[in-house]
């Protein structure tokens, strides 16, 4: 067994949020990068538990972008990942990203692979359906629990009003969400191991981008509140109809 975990760089969530060149570029002076939460506490660790049953089973990581993907990486092989692959692409459009991806997968020949549901600085959630119709894999998302079976897998995922368990062959890809995992930490062995664990930086495979970032904006800021006193019921019924129209 093969599993490949996609593992994306995302702004710690305390992270000043700012940006430069008029509004066409995010601001990264001074940000504290960490893993996509979605990658690390339920699409990594689910291929690291599968791995500790299994342990002839290859788990590998992979990331798209520049140097600064590095740290993450290794926090992600202390936390128990065999190899590590950076492919060297800087890029904001998801369909050049999953096509750097399936080149390695197709070189690799992985049975399954993991990604977070969405990023959470960008909540795209691009990637798995584009990676899975690539490399013509199977595709669930969404998934909040993953057994392996004789046949392949068995998912349960989030769906209108309930859940439903999915039986699939391999490949297939995965993309996991709140259930799929509970978050670890890496220990001391895990990180002094990650310092001699394979990381290989590929150079991306030509692709034309599909998408591209014109302009950030950032929301709007919030106004003040109004205060009704309670005994002031026509007036508060007023507010609602005239400035918040909700009613």
């Amino acid at each position: 067994m093969k599993i490949l975990v996609c593992i994306s760089k995302t702004p710690d969530t305390t992270s000043r949020i700012a940006f430069i060149d008029n509004n066409t570029r995010f601001d990264e002076s001074g940000v504290q990068w960490i893993i996509n939460p979605y990658d690390e506490w339920y699409a990594l660790v689910r291929a690291i538990e599968l791995k500790e049953k299994d342990p002839a089973t290859v788990l590998h990581l992979v990331s798209v972008g520049g140097a600064d993907c590095d740290p993450i990486l290794r926090k992600a092989l202390a936390l128990g990942g065999d190899e590590a692959f950076r492919i060297n692409l800087q890029s904001n459009d998801s369909f050049a990203v999953a096509k750097q991806i399936e080149a390695l997968c197709k070189k690799e020949q992985y049975n399954l692979i993991f990604t977070g549901k969405e990023a959470i600085d960008s909540n795209n959630g691009a990637l798995g359906g584009m990676l899975a119709a690539l490399y013509q894999a199977e595709y669930i998302p969404l998934a909040t629990r993953f057994e392996l079976t004789a046949e392949g897998c068995s998912v349960t995922r989030e769906m209108d009003g309930g859940e439903e368990t999915i039986s699939c062959s391999l490949p297939a890809v995965i993309s996991c969400q709140k259930g799929m995992a509970e978050q670890r930490i890496p220990n001391m062995r895990g990180i002094m191991g990650a310092r001699t664990k394979p990381l290989h930086v590929i150079e991306p495979e030509q692709v034309k981008e599909l998408t591209a970032i014109t302009n950030y904006q950032l929301p709007a800021p919030k106004a003040g509140v109004k205060l009704v006193s309670a005994d002031n019921v026509a007036e508060l019924v007023r507010l609602l109809h005239e400035e918040a129209k909700v009613i």
